[in-house]
């Protein structure tokens, strides 16, 4: 009979353990359940917002092209190219433009205008603006006489040498651009107001984003013929934002005009 009584109490206790064992695993169940459709919420929310800018940015870029349609005189925007001329990716450039009838502004290194001059001459045939960006890509916030006459100069002459256009525009490497650039060569500074960043995306579409997300009449965008997605994306840039009744035009239009 005892032995009986103490089987009851160890299945009892077991039976109890057991329960308490499933409790808690229920219990744990229902709170990763709880995180997981938090987390579920949370994606379908976010989701749902970058959706609903997509949507805002497409009403907003209707009504431009709206607008122009209705007569609305053509808004203007700089496409500038800094680094070149590149020996593949110059020249699939300017066939681009060529076809599209689009001149831009390229801020030219003079060491590669030295290797490359014939493209240099291209670049002037095709009209379009040619501008410095040192000779070889230093920085010019503190540039005494000695480096603008090495590094500004130097490059200035060389560019009308190949190409019959003295620069009077630069484009100050890393947009460092001392007071004494201007005050010493009579040339003006360009940098930009739209920077997609193209130099570092390898993905055309992402640079494309980038500047249909930031265009703005009188804007000027700045890219590299480096890279071959750098040049596919200019190609749908100017194809998109033509569409939306923008004027590519060269950076002297929108500074001097």
């Amino acid at each position: 009979m005892k032995n009986r009584y103490k089987w009851l109490k160890i299945m009892t206790g077991g039976l109890f353990a057991a329960y308490l064992l499933l409790t808690g695993y229920l219990f744990l169940c229902d709170r990763e359940k709880e995180n997981l459709m938090g987390d579920l919420q949370e994606t379908v929310y976010w989701q749902s917002g970058a959706e609903g800018s997509k949507s805002t940015d497409q009403e907003n870029r209707n009504e431009k092209v709206m607008s122009t349609e209705s007569g609305e005189e053509g808004k203007k925007i700089a496409l500038t190219f800094d680094d070149g001329p590149h020996p593949i990716y110059t020249p699939m450039l300017l066939d681009g433009l060529r076809k599209r009838g689009v001149k831009v502004t390229f801020f030219l290194m003079g060491s590669a205008v030295e290797n490359y001059p014939d493209i240099v001459e291209q670049i002037a045939e095709d009209g379009h603006l040619i501008g410095n960006h040192t000779f070889h890509h230093v920085s010019l916030e503190n540039a005494d006489n000695n480096l603008i006459e090495a590094e500004v100069l130097s490059a200035n002459e060389l560019i009308e040498e190949v190409s019959g256009q003295y620069p009077q525009f630069i484009r100050p490497p890393f947009g460092q651009c001392g007071d004494q650039i201007e005050s010493e060569t009579g040339m003006i500074c360009v940098l930009w107001s739209i920077d997609p960043l193209d130099w570092c995306t390898p993905d055309a579409s992402k640079v494309v984003q980038r500047v249909l997300a930031n265009a703005r009449e009188n804007g000027i965008i700045l890219m590299h013929d480096q890279y071959k997605t750098s040049v596919l994306a200019a190609f749908t840039i100017i194809d998109q934002l033509q569409k939306e009744g923008y004027e590519f035009v060269t950076v002297d239009e929108i500074l001097l005009d």
